[in-house]
């Protein structure tokens, strides 16, 4: 599991260190690292270091000085080393020192022929757009199509939301150094290399899923296990206007190996007939006993809409309230209140405006914190970046520990999850998350933690799908990602 820590926490980490190592052994210890990881990045790339060139783009600070000693440790070991000094004042007097002794050159602009540049412009501490002389310079690389490595984050973007409010680097691959960051999620960074300098760090609530921690909890069926004891999931979506939202919501719910999948709802002929297993019912109140109501996709905001979430959220088992659902949620939103059973919602940026009476903006973690908080409910933000945050005393951690508090977000954990591409942005891929969703709430996973392993699962079956587009070569469709759930189970 991946976790990830504000600039205030890793500072407060790296001072015990500053106070007992001699000067600037931090310093060259994070240049050691750094340089390791540019040496592998050029090996890779061009099969090795010497009679490479490489050139730092240095500010002031430690961040400059990050890059000068990495720049000088390369030096030594035959790489044609320059730097470019925004501002020669303020660079970092002992790193620049060693960076000359070694024979690095000092130079104005970046050669075309660089093999690699070195973002040490600003580190963690930074804030705001890249100043006009470094946007220049980078809009010069980028021209170029020259690699680059980013000292902490790439310059430009901010630390705590990964946005970027003007121009900003983009790196290749981000090297960063006791703890990750925010923004190693939530924005480009390109490949992301963390680098161990020893910082003692407490616990934190926001973190990634790994594929170890996402196969460790997604229920397997045991040798006692029934077509009940495995969950049973109930589906209140489709219409005969969009019948297809139906048929892939229970679907993604059959996939994702419920015991058993109850259907209520105008389209049922059709969902039987994609998927015979799928019990279907004439109305929410016939189906029978579920452990989890999915709602929503496809369904319309009409009276038969409204009625069936009416009726899920009613219940005592989790729901999941998607698509048509959040709009008319977002009409009564006291249709949630002093629910008991966990509810998840799950917004687009539209349907988040809706419930929230703003957009996400830049920081889409506080604003799913604030709406989680909001409703009572768990958030799951969709995005290239799907962010799931539960409200204060929501689900258990997936370590089984409490929530615990901690700047900037408060209590309860909060699941960041990077798509690597766009994949699953086509129609119809958000119906088949809530199915997932659906399943493993029914099976008994608290309600981030079925969000968040959820999300995963979709995000790698949306690039299988992607490898394998199907017969005549059909771009990626929520179909399509549907057919490799399995697929990217198998591959946990």
């Amino acid at each position: 599991m991946r976790h990830y820590y504000t600039v205030e926490v890793i500072r407060a980490a790296e001072a015990p260190l500053l106070a007992t190592l001699p000067d600037g052994v931090l310093m060259r210890r994070a240049a050691f690292g750094l340089a390791t990881a540019i040496a592998r990045e050029l090996a890779g790339r061009t099969g090795g270091v010497a009679g490479r060139s490489l050139c730092a783009v240095v500010g002031s600070g430690d961040n400059g000085g990050d890059a000068l000693w990495a720049a000088t440790l390369l030096r030594r070991r035959g790489a044609a080393a320059s730097a470019i000094l925004l501002n020669p004042e303020r660079a970092h007097a002992k790193g620049l020192a060693a960076f000359r002794r070694a024979g690095g050159r000092i130079v104005d602009t970046v050669s075309p022929a660089t093999d690699l540049v070195i973002d040490g412009v600003v580190g963690i501490s930074g804030r705001g757009a890249l100043r006009p002389n470094a946007a220049e310079a980078f809009a010069a690389v980028e021209a170029a199509g020259i690699p680059v490595v980013a000292v902490d984050i790439p310059s430009g973007l901010d630390p705590h939301t990964g946005a970027a409010e003007g121009p900003a680097v983009r790196a290749a691959l981000t090297v960063t150094f006791g703890g990750l960051k925010p923004v190693h999620a939530l924005g480009q960074c390109g490949r992301v290399e963390l680098i161990d300098i020893g910082l003692e760090l407490p616990a934190t609530d926001t973190r990634s899923l790994e594929a170890a921690d996402v196969e460790a909890c997604w229920p397997a069926p045991g040798p006692r296990d029934d077509k009940y004891t495995q969950g049973v999931t109930g589906v209140l979506a489709g219409s005969a206007t969009y019948p297809g939202a139906a048929i892939l919501c229970a679907g993604a719910a059959v996939a994702a190996t419920s015991g058993m999948v109850r259907y209520a709802g105008s389209a049922a002929a059709e969902v039987v007939s994609h998927w015979p297993e799928v019990v279907a019912a004439p109305s929410p109140a016939a189906a029978g006993r579920v452990q989890a109501w999915v709602v929503g996709p496809g369904l319309g905001t009409d009276e038969a809409g409204a009625a069936a979430l009416w009726f899920a959220l009613g219940t005592d088992v989790p729901v999941i309230v998607d698509a048509d659902a959040l709009t008319i949620l977002a009409a009564h939103p006291s249709l949630v209140a002093d629910r008991a059973a966990p509810t998840v919602l799950t917004p687009h940026a539209g349907e988040f405006a809706r419930l929230a009476g703003h957009p996400p903006g830049d920081d889409r973690v506080g604003a799913a914190r604030a709406l989680a908080e909001k409703f009572g409910a768990t958030v799951l933000l969709k995005g290239n970046v799907t962010v799931v945050a539960d409200p204060a005393g929501g689900s258990a951690r997936l370590d089984g520990g409490e929530p615990t508090p901690g700047p900037p977000y408060g209590r309860g954990p909060v699941y960041l999850n990077p798509s690597g591409g766009s994949w699953a942005a086509t129609a119809g891929s958000g119906d088949v998350l809530s199915g997932m969703i659906g399943a493993l709430l029914a099976s008994g996973l608290p309600a981030a933690q079925a969000a968040a392993a959820a999300a995963f699962v979709h995000t790698r079956a949306a690039a299988a799908s992607a490898a394998d587009p199907g017969p005549g070569d059909t771009p990626t469709s929520a179909s399509r990602i549907l057919a490799h759930i399995r697929t990217a189970l198998a591959e946990l």
